[in-house]
């Protein structure tokens, strides 16, 4: 997936410029902007997670230990020794563990891929505005920054427990509504 501009940006009039000078800046910001990326991690190597759950709760033992005695040695050597366990469990799942990457789609695009598999009339009498079981492979493959052929996940999708093609889905489709806004207080 790539993340050009299909079409040349309308310049803003010059009064709008002079009215406005970091404009300009904030416009090519805004232009340049990627669409959101999100990361799905699979470990199927239950030990190595729990191995990371131990150290993680040790070391905020460890932690909490060393912040209410910060002169004291045992605590400080304990935290050390946390710290290192933890660093150790922790590599031991991110070796053990695929890490997929999805971008959300421009709208246009995912709209159109939306009209491309409309609903069955069962899913269209319950409200569905797509076919899921023919949309989820090719938008899981479309948003895939890792290559995932649509065929590769039809295939996830029917081999997958339940929950794993569920969330497969989720985060296929849930990329598509991230949102990095702020409305803030105004």
């Amino acid at each position: 997936m790539t993340t050009t501009r299909k079409t040349a940006a309308p310049q803003p009039p010059d009064t709008a410029l002079a009215a406005d000078a970091h404009w300009a800046a904030t416009r090519e910001r805004l232009l340049s902007r990627t669409r959101p990326t999100v990361h799905l991690t699979i470990c199927d190597n239950h030990g190595a997670k729990e191995s990371l759950a131990e150290a993680r709760f040790a070391h905020q033992q460890a932690q909490d230990a060393a912040d209410r005695n910060p002169e004291n040695e045992a605590a400080k050597a304990t935290l050390r020794s946390a710290t290192t366990r933890l660093a150790k469990a922790q590599t031991a799942v991110d070796e053990a563990s695929v890490v997929l990457r999805f971008q959300a789609l421009d709208r246009k695009t995912y709209k159109e891929l939306q009209a491309a598999h409309p609903p069955t009339e069962d899913q269209a009498e319950d409200g569905y505005a797509f076919n899921l079981d023919t949309l989820g492979p090719v938008l899981v493959a479309a948003s895939s920054l890792d290559g995932i052929t649509e065929e590769d996940a039809a295939q996830f999708l029917d081999d997958w427990s339940q929950a794993e093609a569920e969330t497969l889905l989720n985060v296929a489709f849930g990329v598509q509504r991230e949102e990095r806004m702020d409305l803030g207080k105004g």
